[in-house]
């Protein structure tokens, strides 16, 4: 057993999911902050749980080759990026093998065709969407990012992953802020006014906008900022008055009015055009979105007579791709501004072939089974915390001839796959992609057979 505060000499071995070295002390796990597999490091207990041990890295005895200087000054602090201390082959590697990990250990699935991570060229400011937090720093208004596990602020003049026209529309609204004493949220109070900013920036359209989140519906001298934005932003398309009185970590309230230009902005995947919205989901890394949905219709294997189901569809993106392939695409998204933007977008790119419901996927696609509805490809694309057992059950008893998974979290995707595999499905191939660079994240393309399928 180790104590706090123990200095120990540790060679790492392994890493966990979130980008932690591990190593042993006669046998017991210890979680190294800062390590990379294969270093011998000088490290400090912090704290000390049952099963295992936190440690922070004091020196190195042996480092890595694939160790770098992260190019972020404030990499430590902010809780943005952790893997910027490894190279970025390093990167994708590591999210492989968190990848097999959580397959092997949690699916008990072996023998599977796990390709290589697949990377961008230039993975930076490749984010299109960004939330920068306001509250009051050591020298008054302050913006940035939360501290890792923390709602301290992390001030960012300027953020390597964002898109540079993000950055500089939280300054201009930080700018305003300072100068004309309009109020910031505290969230310990419930008082004050700017809680954050959130931009969406279409990299194939050039179209920005700017969401200002208040705690209330009256923003002092507003048009200053109307004025400041419309001047110094180009392809300003669309400022967003956000209202969100509730305490809480949730971003955005419901209520939008808009201040100027459009209510949405759009953007380009391929030959389809899509409208965001402030609400809207939407990949964050259009580059690597292309890729991710690339391979997902590849797994498909799409044939001109197949019915094909997308469940957790947002705005509509794998469907109406998949529309251009099959005889008939259906979505289910539980949000209601999501099905409208999937509609609008279906109008949109003229596909006639789509048709999307509103409704929780793990109800409302049982329900559609029940009513006699049949599909050949099923696409999946969940929220972190995967499918409900509901919505397995039912992709078992349809029994579609493939289902192409589409996950952003390894270990419940292990969970899902365990089950499907129990039950009729085969793991065929399984494609990490880094739509995330320099963070422990990981979204992976799965396709998966029915055992009993001639597609098989």
């Amino acid at each position: 057993m180790v104590q706090k505060n123990e200095i120990l000499d540790l060679e790492i071995t392994s890493m966990t999911h979130d980008g932690m070295g591990v190593g042993k002390k006669d046998g017991f796990a210890v979680f190294v902050q800062g390590a990379i597999e294969g270093e011998r490091v000088r490290a400090k207990i912090i704290k000390v749980l049952k099963s295992y041990a936190v440690a922070r890295t004091e020196d190195f005895i042996e480092k890595s080759p694939a160790r770098k200087e992260p190019f972020c000054p404030v990499y430590k602090r902010c809780g943005g990026c952790s893997l910027q201390h490894m190279s970025y082959g390093k990167t994708l590697e590591f999210k492989r093998q968190v990848v097999i990990d959580n397959l092997t250990r949690i699916g008990g699935l072996s023998d599977l065709a796990v390709h290589e991570t697949l990377g961008m060229n230039d993975p930076l400011h490749y984010r299109n969407k960004a939330q920068y937090p306001f509250g009051m720093g050591k020298d008054g208004p302050a913006a940035g990012f939360f501290a890792r596990r923390s709602h301290e602020i992390v001030e960012t003049p300027n953020c390597d992953i964002q898109h540079a026209i993000s950055d500089k529309a939280k300054e201009i609204v930080l700018g305003y802020v300072r100068a004309l004493d309009i109020p910031v949220y505290n969230e310990m109070t419930g008082q004050g006014l700017i809680r954050h900013v959130v931009t969406r920036v279409g990299f194939n359209t050039g179209e920005v906008m700017v969401i200002i989140v208040s705690a209330g519906p009256k923003v002092p001298k507003i048009n200053k900022l109307i004025y400041r934005l419309k001047r110094d932003i180009p392809g300003l398309a669309s400022i967003i008055l956000n209202v969100n009185p509730k305490p809480g970590n949730v971003i955005l309230g419901k209520q939008n009015s808009t201040l100027y230009g459009k209510d949405s902005i759009e953007d380009r995947l391929g030959d389809l055009t899509f409208e965001i919205s402030p609400l809207s989901f939407y990949q964050v890394n259009p580059a690597q979105t292309e890729v991710l949905y690339n391979k997902a219709i590849e797994y498909a294997g799409l044939k001109q007579e197949d019915i094909v189901y997308d469940l957790y569809c947002g705005i509509g993106t794998i469907a109406l791709f998949a529309a251009q392939k099959a005889r008939k695409v259906i979505g289910v998204e539980v949000l209601p501004e999501a099905v409208d933007a999937a509609k609008k977008n279906a109008v949109r790119n003229k596909i006639d072939n789509a048709v999307f419901y509103q409704g929780e996927a793990e109800k409302m696609f049982p329900e559609l089974y029940k009513k006699g509805e049949k599909a050949d490809v099923v696409f999946v694309d969940p929220p972190r915390k995967g499918c409900d057992e509901a919505l397995l059950k039912t992709l078992v008893d349809m029994s579609p001839s493939r289902i192409v998974y589409v996950s952003c979290n390894p270990s419940t995707l292990a969970r899902d796959l365990k089950y499907l595999a129990a039950n009729g499905y085969a793991v065929k191939e399984v494609q990490p992609v880094d739509v995330f660079p320099w963070t422990e994240h990981v979204e992976s393309v799965i396709m998966m057979t029915n055992s009993d399928s001639k597609d098989k």
